[in-house]
């Protein structure tokens, strides 16, 4: 019997002390008022259809390392493994043109972008793109590029 492959996600804790992740409950205290009788949004489930707990980063280091192989046989072991085929579109952009070198996955984590190119391979967006020659945003923060901290130290360039 073959072993199943570990999902390319996993969840985190949402339950822990002092977390908020904005759940829409405040709309229970804008229904039945006057301004809200001919909105249909106020009459729909109070369900916010956020989807809080997940984190994708498997997946962005798996299609990092996918990185030259035909993208068809690389779509379709992702999506096997995912819970929905969103988190994909994230990284991977349909064409060179559409893409961007790197996009945000959380508060400082930044992952290269990727394209599928003429011959349907993927490819990076940016290879010139390193840890080393990646700015960071902000001070505060520790700012990683696929996983590596960035080395380039934070330099306010508005004075």
């Amino acid at each position: 019997m073959k072993r199943q492959k570990k999902p390319l996600y996993r969840s985190v804790n949402t339950k822990t002390h002092g977390v908020r992740h904005g759940s829409g409950a405040k709309s229970k205290w804008e229904r039945n008022k006057k301004a809200s009788e001919n909105n249909r949004s106020m009459k729909q489930s109070m369900h916010s259809g956020q989807r809080h707990g997940f984190d994708y980063t498997p997946l962005f280091k798996f299609l990092l390392s996918r990185v030259g192989d035909d993208w068809a046989d690389v779509h379709s072991e992702a999506v096997a493994r995912l819970d929905r085929e969103e988190p994909i579109t994230w990284m991977v952009a349909a064409s060179y043109s559409e893409g961007s070198p790197f996009f945000r996955a959380g508060e400082s984590s930044y992952f290269s972008g990727l394209y599928v190119d003429e011959d349907n391979v993927l490819a990076v967006v940016d290879p010139e793109l390193t840890a080393d020659t990646m700015e960071p945003f902000c001070a505060c923060c520790t700012h990683t590029l696929n996983g590596t901290r960035l080395t380039t130290p934070y330099s306010d360039k508005t004075n």
